[in-house]
């Protein structure tokens, strides 16, 4: 099998990557999930393709590789599961859609932090399709507001996005969760992101009343569109 070209090679040659599988999976537990992320990603070669899973999960705080217990405030009946992105902690639950991203980043001839730019890019661009003016910020992975919304809720500078991946072997598994419509109380019980005090809102808060559905196509196809973008 011949070698991959690097990031320069594919540049002059006009080579592309593969364009990603991607895969509805519906409402689906976190820790089945992440195993069967880990095990695609374990199982993969230089042909295997890319793949985006869009989804939900039921309530579940996640706590990343460098986690601290403390940042769960208090106990409320949602479980805690250990996982091994980046970050601190955060809460997944219905109404929110959630994009894990299975990405050979060797193959598209950037590193980390370009790709990290990429899906922060795809969700700014998104919400900006809804009416939502969002940025990101230095040093804190998400997307952010720059205005308020509908309600006391929707602050500038409410965390309405979070990111946490994973690279192994050169290959990213877990990827973005983006705020649509949901229940935001178990964030009260949380440091969000490792954050005492971070204001966490969602699209309806922010003033776009867009259903889950709506909201997960435009999202995968501005991660799409960001994916294929050359380095």
């Amino acid at each position: 099998m011949s070698a991959l070209p690097d990031s320069a090679a594919a540049a002059r040659s006009g080579w592309r990557p593969f364009a990603p599988v991607v895969r509805t999976l519906g409402r689906v537990p976190y820790e089945a999930t992440v195993a069967a992320m880990r095990d695609l990603t374990a199982a993969r070669t230089p042909d295997s393709p890319d793949e985006i899973w869009v989804l939900e999960h039921e309530p579940v705080y996640t706590l990343g590789q460098a986690g601290k217990p403390e940042h769960l405030l208090r106990a409320n009946g949602i479980a805690v599961v250990q996982t091994d992105r980046g970050g601190q902690i955060t809460y997944h639950g219905p109404g929110q859609v959630v994009v894990y991203l299975l990405v050979d980043l060797r193959r598209r001839g950037y590193l980390v932090r370009e790709a990290v730019a990429r899906i922060e890019q795809a969700v700014i661009d998104t919400l900006a399709g809804f009416g939502i003016a969002a940025d990101r910020k230095a040093g804190a992975p998400g997307v952010y507001l720059l205005e308020g919304g509908a309600d006391a809720a929707a602050q500038p500078g409410a965390k309405i996005a979070a990111l946490g991946l994973r690279v192994r072997g050169g290959c990213t598994y877990h990827g973005v969760a983006l705020n649509v419509a949901m229940d935001l109380a178990p964030y009260a019980d949380i440091n969000p992101c490792g954050y005492a005090g971070l204001e966490t809102t969602d699209m309806s808060r922010a003033g776009a009343q867009v259903a889950w559905d709506a909201a997960a196509k435009s999202l995968t196809d501005a991660l799409l569109h960001q994916l294929g973008r050359p380095a």
